[in-house]
């Protein structure tokens, strides 16, 4: 998990997936359950969780990349 865009990408996968599931639950394509309502608040959270880490470590290496060497 060192590269930070597949976090971010991973995080955006959970977010659309906390999204989609409510909506099918809604739509009654799903079968409404308690677990299936977990599921989809804990990909919600995670997701977003997971994009701020992805977006915080690709801030940091783009820093990184930026900084002169022979600048303390």
């Amino acid at each position: 998990m060192d590269n930070p865009v597949r976090l971010m990408v991973i995080g955006f996968v959970g977010l659309v997936l906390g999204v989609v599931l409510p909506f099918l639950m809604v739509m009654r394509i799903l079968e409404p359950s308690f677990l299936l309502s977990f599921i989809a608040f804990g990909a919600s959270i995670g997701g977003m969780f997971l994009g701020i880490m992805g977006a915080f470590n690709y801030a940091r290496s783009e820093r990184a990349k930026q900084r002169d060497p022979w600048d303390y």
